[in-house]
């Protein structure tokens, strides 16, 4: 698979948003943040910051495949059936919409135009979960 420009423009304004974010989200992040600090203590003069949430310990964008790879393995490891990245995505939504986080919020989080870029069938998935 050739690598990918590293950067580049959103598809639209929905791209560029302020999202809200759970606490425990944010102490992993603050957590994370710290790993890579001390990551580039021990790169030394290796290191280039790019500003990159994720990064390799140089500093350096993740190959694309990376994410791809983990994901297949994380699949394997919790047994899970074999599913695109992407479907992670809307599986996130699925559950946002369960919880019963309103459906105009879900569509902030995602950057959704309209709902019909959402799960097909919601009312479904939220009676569901709440017959259980």
């Amino acid at each position: 698979m050739p690598l990918r420009k590293e950067t580049a423009d959103t598809k639209s304004r929905a791209g560029h948003r302020n999202i809200g974010l759970p606490d425990e989200l944010v102490a992993l992040l603050e957590r994370h943040q710290k790993e890579q600090e001390a990551e580039c203590e021990n790169a030394a003069q290796l290191r280039t910051d790019g500003g990159w949430v994720f990064a390799t310990p140089t500093g350096q964008p993740l190959n694309p495949r990376t994410d791809y790879t983990e994901w297949k393995r994380l699949l394997a490891r919790a047994g899970i059936r074999d599913g695109r990245l992407h479907d992670a995505r809307h599986a996130a939504a699925t559950v946002l919409l369960i919880l019963g986080v309103a459906d105009r919020a879900v569509m902030g989080i995602m950057g959704w135009s309209d709902s019909g870029m959402g799960p097909a069938d919601t009312s479904t998935s939220r009676s569901t979960f709440n017959a259980t």
